[in-house]
């Protein structure tokens, strides 16, 4: 049996969009040899000792699940067994990007073919921020990058006119960083430099944007917002410590409120009984000391009544005091109260009981 090689020279390479579908052709003129006897492959060529099997015909069967990154995509595009064996990706990923190769078997003769395929992603929607103080006479710098993308990403910023809805070019002040496209620098900034930024990132896939608000700001009016702060906090420190100090007043005032019932002032004397023997004096002179005793308050007498009958009862506790008035009753005579004067005086008389009048309460 004589055995022939069919060879398709031409390599061809399609460049395709992620997400996009592509068909991979593959021609061959084996079908009609022997039907049960066809083999068709599909092969991916990552590197040179590595190839993953993507989809094959053999036995009668399709297997396109060989692939688990690609399974669910892949499929021939039209009827194989008559001789056109294209491959179809849908939604296509960077990582379906390689060299594949179809090879077609058939009662011993082979054809193939080769073709490159570069999956693109078109930039990630780009971030855009602000670098620096926006104020009259600085400088700030516009920054702008994408996530993601097949290079080379070019970056262009832009002037948005609000009211005509269309691009202008950059302030005159403006300088591009020529090593990194995606950076600007507007210089000496003026209340003209106000307005809208817009930065474009673009490769051969496509586009995306995005924009950033300058607003240049009088230093005078931070001055004056920065000084309105300081008071607003100033006050609100002042108002706090106030509250505060009116707080501790009323706390203190009323815990010595509560506190005096209970003080024990140590500059006041008890007061103190004198005691007198009883004497051979007159009936006149005992009525003047009783009229002397009655110049104390009714309680006051009643109490110390009670106090010298306490003494008459336990002689043997007489208190210190009332042997020391003892003494000084020897030495001074008590003296005599007008009865006539004790009377205008409001004073009360006090008669002491038979008994008590061993000792007398002056």
């Amino acid at each position: 049996a004589s055995c022939s090689v069919w060879v398709a020279e031409a390599q061809t390479e399609f460049k395709r969009v992620a997400e996009e579908n592509v068909t991979l052709p593959c021609h061959h003129r084996l079908g009609l040899l022997e039907q049960g006897s066809l083999d068709i492959e599909w092969l991916l060529h990552i590197s040179e000792t590595l190839q993953k099997a993507v989809i094959t015909y053999s036995g009668g069967h399709v297997y396109d699940d060989l692939n688990e990154e690609q399974k669910g995509r892949v499929s021939f595009t039209s009827n194989f067994l008559a001789g056109d064996a294209s491959l179809q990706i849908i939604s296509l990923q960077s990582s379906d990007a390689g060299k594949y190769i179809c090879k077609v078997k058939n009662a011993g003769q082979y054809e193939w073919a080769r073709i490159t395929l570069k999956v693109i992603e078109k930039p990630s929607k780009p971030k855009c921020w602000l670098e620096g103080e926006l104020l009259e006479g600085r400088e700030v710098s516009l920054q702008c990058r994408s996530a993601s993308g097949t290079a080379p990403i070019s970056y262009r910023w832009q002037r948005i006119n609000e009211e005509e809805e269309r691009a202008e070019h950059l302030p005159p002040t403006s300088r591009v960083n020529i090593s990194n496209p995606g950076q600007v620098l507007l210089k000496n900034l003026t209340q003209q430099s106000t307005g809208l930024y817009q930065c474009t990132a673009t490769n051969e896939a496509g586009q995306e944007s995005c924009v950033v608000q300058v607003t240049v700001q009088h230093a005078q009016n931070i001055g004056v917002v920065a000084g309105a702060v300081c008071g607003v906090v100033l006050g609100l420190s002042l108002l706090f410590l106030v509250v505060r100090l009116t707080i501790r007043r009323k706390e203190k005032k009323r815990y010595e409120e509560e506190e005096a019932p209970n003080e024990i002032r140590e500059d006041a004397e008890a007061p103190k009984a004198h005691l007198v023997k009883p004497s051979s004096s007159s009936s006149g002179s005992r009525s003047s000391r009783s009229g002397s005793s009655s110049t104390r308050s009714t309680a006051n007498s009643a109490s110390r009544s009670q106090r010298t009958l306490s003494t008459e009862a336990t002689p043997h506790l007489t208190p210190p005091q009332y042997s020391q008035r003892e003494a000084e009753g020897k030495e001074t005579e008590p003296k005599k109260v007008d009865y006539t004067n004790l009377v205008r005086m409001g004073g009360t008389l006090v008669m002491v009981p038979a008994q008590s009048r061993a000792f007398q309460t002056v």
